[in-house]
């Protein structure tokens, strides 16, 4: 072999080697970093799994944990082993039980994601259906400072937008309160106060019909096969799994805060409306332009030109034109001024 074929070796065999093993750079360095980090990860998921179900006052087992994970049932076995050798888990035959030292973890990881969704929701325009995977993320690599930063900047919230209580630095847990909508009777009345984001493709329904908390809803009809509800002037047919997933505060009839009014959505070319309120089930970012356009309760809208598609329609708000989606219009709540044009 000529020298120059084994000057060229060489040199790819020191860059490969500065590659793999420089500090802090190295592939190596990189690779045990994120094995460490996917361990880590799933140690903090046992533990929400432990204290989720202790929460809900049921008993983990391993069969329940390897569900929760998508893992095996011999590698759930591992795992809780694992955890028992670092005293945050015992394990016996009833099933798993978290140590004090477990819990405390688990309320910290927990709080974490909790306040990481409460941010997505106020001060970003994430989805909805993105908020649960992306704060699953960050929950294994924020720290106690960071989410006490994090924690101030959201006004120290006790619960994140789906309803669930958040753990306070101190590591205690408002409670939950409300029953299942399930447990109502047609004609009954309540306000949404927690909505089950797993599993996710029953999730993705409740978002798709914008069901969240502080919203006010009517149970219509209830059958083994549907329910059927009005929330916020529009019906809707959920499977009994899908409304299983909401929880709700009764209120009582001398008390029912349905909406009343218009979407502004419903307004045609011409016609005036005084806004009542917002949806609370916008938030965030798209929240924030509505109230930076000036539109609050007592703002009167005129709706002045719908496009040829028919969506967008430019309204006038306080001297302005504006132009917003249907979507946009369906979540502010008007009273219509006088009898409203013929559509």
């Amino acid at each position: 072999m000529s020298p120059a074929i084994n000057l060229a070796i060489a040199a790819a065999v020191a860059v490969l080697g500065f590659l793999l093993l420089r500090s802090q750079r190295g592939l190596l360095w990189k690779w045990s970093r994120s094995r460490k980090l996917a361990e880590r990860a799933q140690i903090e998921d046992a533990l929400k799994h432990c204290h989720g179900c202790e929460y809900e006052q049921r008993m983990p087992t391993l069969a329940s944990l390897a569900s929760a994970l998508a893992i095996g049932r011999d590698e759930a076995a591992n795992l809780a082993t694992r955890l028992e050798s670092l005293s945050l888990l015992t394990v016996g035959e009833q099933g798993l039980r978290l140590t004090p030292e477990g819990r405390s973890y688990a309320l910290r990881v927990i709080r974490i994601h909790r306040l990481w969704e409460a941010f997505l929701a106020d001060h970003t325009g994430v989805r909805e259906a993105e908020w649960h995977q992306l704060a699953d993320r960050r929950e294994h690599t924020t720290t106690s400072v960071e989410a006490a930063w994090l924690s101030s900047q959201l006004g120290h919230p006790s619960f994140d937008p789906h309803g669930d209580p958040i753990p306070t630095a101190a590591g205690e847990m408002p409670a939950r309160h409300g029953v299942s909508l399930t447990t109502l009777q047609p004609g009954d009345t309540a306000r949404i106060v927690h909505v089950e984001d797993e599993p996710a493709v029953v999730y993705a329904q409740l978002v798709a019909a914008r069901l969240t908390p502080g919203i006010t809803v009517r149970v219509l009809e209830s059958s083994p096969d549907r329910w059927r509800i009005e929330a916020e002037m529009q019906d809707h047919v959920l499977a009994p799994v899908v409304a299983a997933n909401l929880t709700v505060e009764p209120i009582p009839a001398v008390c029912d805060e349905a909406p009343p009014g218009s979407r502004l959505s419903s307004l045609a070319v011409g016609d005036q409306a005084t806004v009542i309120d917002i949806s609370p089930a916008c938030r965030g970012m798209e929240r924030r332009r509505l109230l930076d356009l000036g539109v609050v309760p007592g703002t009167v809208i005129r709706a002045e030109l719908r496009s040829v598609a028919g969506d967008p329609v430019a309204y006038r708000i306080r001297g302005a034109v504006i132009a917003l989606r249907r979507e946009q219009a369906d979540l502010i709540h008007v009273r219509v001024h006088g009898e409203p044009h013929r559509r």
